[in-house]
């Protein structure tokens, strides 16, 4: 990045090259916005912003920070990066955060109160102007603490009473699962519900067993397991071995339910044929499976997007309230619908 005469580009070179005074091209380029239209007319604002694209200036990161008092960091925790939910909403963030010149630093908690505890010091201690919490839990006991410190957050696929977040409607989602399955004339079915910390496991069950108790077709047997493809095998294990199996499984998420499909495989049971199984995000392994899967579909890039939105708006004073998006409903062979 260098000027006309070969020298680097910097405040002082562009305000040279204008006969402008370096404070006021400082003010246009770095400050918040609104500042550009105070520092300067609009007229040489503009001439300002031009020459600097033209020449490829960019803002010093280190030296806006010591101006603003910010770090133009922001800290995301997670409970594993190797989830790939959690990945794909990541992705949205640090998207979101690239456009805006901010940077990402990203721990995982490995879902553990602990573990949670330390990093979430450890990114405070970095100067991070806010967090983004993917691996809140019900008990939003240290997100009280945070809040109370005055720490900015916001949470992303989770939520916690109180606290602002960005997540799928997952009631919602829970029943349109029920609505398809009902739909299909499954009236003894499984659900494996994950961890009950989590508002995923929660919402998205209780979302299921609503539909079914409204509609007269009793309650589904709801087993409870971690979030993975072994945890939906056991639990789908302990559902199969019943003296009443279910003739439909729904997993909260979709390696739950990948887990199921190999479990129903182990018991010579075919996917779609002989029993319905469907998951939840659709991640895009869904659709490649031998047996492709029904799952209920949720934006999980844009879901990470809004969250860095809504966390930006937060450091800039503004009172912000959660979102929930909208999920659908994928139908494949998995339920006998493909």
């Amino acid at each position: 990045m260098v000027d006309r005469k070969g020298g680097p580009v910097t405040l002082r070179s562009i305000a040279d090259q204008l006969g402008l005074h370096v404070s006021t091209v400082s003010r246009v380029l770095n400050g918040r916005d609104g500042d550009g239209v105070r520092a300067a007319s609009g007229d040489t604002a503009t001439r300002i912003r031009r020459l600097a694209a033209e020449l490829g200036y960019r803002p010093d990161p280190h030296g806006r920070g010591l101006r603003t008092g910010r770090s133009e960091l922001v800290g995301v925790l997670v409970p594993r990066l190797s989830d790939l939910v959690l990945a794909m909403i990541y992705e949205g963030i640090d998207e979101a955060a690239g456009e805006l010149g901010l940077t990402t630093i990203t721990a995982n908690t490995l879902d553990d109160e602990q573990v949670r505890r330390q990093r979430t010091r450890m990114l405070l201690a970095r100067r991070v102007d806010g967090l983004i919490f993917g691996d809140a839990r019900l008990d939003s006991g240290f997100l009280d603490e945070l809040a109370a410190d005055g720490v900015r957050f916001v949470l992303v696929n989770r939520r916690a009473d109180g606290h602002p977040s960005v997540t799928p409607d997952d009631r919602l989602g829970g029943r349109l699962a029920a609505e398809h399955l009902l739909g299909l004339g499954h009236t003894r079915v499984a659900v494996i519900g994950g961890e009950p910390f989590a508002s995923t496991a929660v919402d998205r069950t209780a979302g299921f067993v609503e539909y079914y108790r409204e509609h007269g077709a009793g309650d589904p047997v709801v087993l409870r397991s971690p979030f993975d493809t072994a945890g939906g095998r056991a639990a789908a294990e302990q559902a199969l071995r019943r003296p009443d199996p279910p003739t439909a499984i729904f997993a909260v998420n979709d390696f739950a339910a990948i887990g199921a499909l190999g479990a129903a495989r182990d018991h010579g049971l075919q996917a779609g044929a002989d029993i319905a199984i469907m998951g939840y995000n659709d991640t895009p392994l869904a659709a490649e499976l031998p047996i492709p899967l029904t799952s209920v579909a949720v934006p999980m890039h844009e879901i990470g997007r809004r969250a860095l939105e809504l966390l930006t708006r937060s450091l800039a004073g503004e009172e912000v309230r959660s979102q929930r998006l909208a999920p659908t409903l994928v139908a494949r062979a998995s339920t006998g619908a493909g």
